[in-house]
């Protein structure tokens, strides 16, 4: 599954989630969305739910911003570098991400950053719309 389809079909699941909690307040919200709670109330969201594991390592975990704003991809590639191509980067060039590197492709790795996972973070970015929080993340068509 390429970068595109897995945020479309990501963005979706949160869609659905969201049209859950309509009578939540923007607080509460954001509450549910504490790895604890999203293990136990929605384990389809995230695949490692089923393993209870965590995606990043870090007490307090929310995954309302699982994909992170910060993030860039393109399918297609952005450009060549040193005969390999990038594909996504972090467009705050954090310093707890790195970068994964194949033979031919060049990928951010965001396992060891927690921006997007602090309630502080949620709270500044808060859209009740994921797409609209994420408007910048893939190309422009």
């Amino acid at each position: 599954m390429g970068y595109s389809s897995w945020f479309r079909q990501h963005g979706e699941k949160h869609r659905k989630i969201m049209e859950k909690l309509t009578h939540m307040s923007d607080e509460e919200v954001i509450a549910y969305f504490r790895f604890e709670n999203m293990v136990i109330h929605e384990p389809d969201f995230c695949p490692l739910y089923k393993e209870n594991r965590k995606c990043h390592e870090t007490d307090l975990l929310n995954c309302y911003l699982c994909a992170c704003p910060n993030f860039r991809f393109d399918d297609s590639g952005f450009r060549e570098r040193e005969g390999k191509t990038l594909y996504s980067y972090c467009s705050i060039d954090s310093e707890d991400g790195s970068v994964f590197e194949s033979k031919e492709a060049l990928h951010q790795n965001c396992s060891a950053c927690t921006v997007p996972h602090h309630e502080a973070y949620i709270r500044k970015h808060f859209k009740r719309d994921w797409f609209a929080i994420m408007k910048r993340v893939p190309p422009k068509s």
